[in-house]
């Protein structure tokens, strides 16, 4: 499915939402629809379903838990409190609404704050499936906090299940790597910064193998970015928390006006942003 592109009139693209919230609204509206993809290349693989019960670690703002609910699944989200602005979304995403187009057959839905220990219902069945759908593998340690997680989590599934992890592909055929390499450009001055790299081909087998993991098959998916301008491009980015080190080691102004140097070659003639991604989901399976 083609990500839509979505006009954004009221802001400039030097003015991006402000505070934690606009941010989170950002992402909710602009960015995370480019991984839909990704999301339905999972389900669709395992066959989610009304026999699913899910756990999503990293939920955020909830769409590949709407996703996975609009299939039938009972899906439980977790995210930690340094989020609770997406999390919120989340729950305005998806709170019970029976008017709402195709809620009738979704399945329920609970939304943690938390890690995975706080997810546990020991008066329900084990989860059957466990997803960590953000992209990991493009920044140094970005996977520390969720080897644990992922260990956490396996505590609450049955055995051999599923569980989802997701990746850049790689740089070569991943445009938007060339824009991500402008917070490497800028933070060289900021020792501990967090730094995006290229992805490694094994990133995400590691990760599984040292949470303990079987790896089970993989897969690839084309993700691109598209965005209606420059505005929502820039924005949309921003959400991501990529720029975030290149910001304080610059300044807003600084990191934008050099986002926007990274997409020339990704701005067509009707003024709309494209660049083609390939993004890698591998499936391991519980101990």
């Amino acid at each position: 499915m083609t990500p839509t592109l979505v006009r954004h009139h009221s802001r400039t693209a030097t003015a991006p939402s402000a505070g934690t919230t606009g941010r989170a609204r950002d992402w909710a509206e602009i960015q995370e629809r480019m991984l839909f993809p990704l999301f339905e290349a999972a389900y669709e693989r395992l066959d989610v379903g009304p026999p699913t019960r899910l756990i999503g670690l990293g939920c955020g703002s909830g769409l590949a838990l709407l996703i996975a609910a609009s299939r039938g699944a009972a899906v439980t989200g977790v995210d930690g409190p340094d989020r609770a602005s997406r999390l919120a979304l989340a729950r305005e995403r998806l709170a019970p609404d029976p008017g709402r187009p195709g809620a009738a057959g979704r399945g329920p839905v609970r939304l943690v704050t938390g890690g995975p220990a706080d997810a546990a219902e020991p008066d329900l069945p084990p989860y059957n499936v466990i997803t960590a759908f953000e992209p990991i593998g493009c920044a140094a340690g970005d996977a520390e906090d969720l080897v644990p997680a992922l260990r956490a989590a396996v505590g609450l599934a049955e055995h051999g299940s599923p569980v989802v992890l997701a990746g850049w592909g790689p740089p070569e055929r991943c445009a938007t790597s060339a824009v991500l390499r402008v917070a490497t450009r800028l933070t060289t001055r900021v020792s501990d910064a967090p730094r995006w790299r290229p992805s490694l081909r094994d990133d995400l087998e590691d990760v599984a193998a040292r949470a303990g993991l079987r790896p089970d098959g993989s897969g690839r998916v084309a993700c691109p970015f598209g965005y209606a301008d420059l505005d929502s491009a820039i924005r949309g980015l921003m959400s991501t928390g990529a720029f975030d080190a290149a910001a304080r080691a610059t300044d807003q102004a600084q990191v934008e006006k050099e986002i926007v140097e990274a997409l020339h070659g990704h701005v067509r003639r009707d003024g709309t942003v494209w660049m083609p991604n390939v993004f890698r989901y591998l499936i391991a399976r519980t101990p």
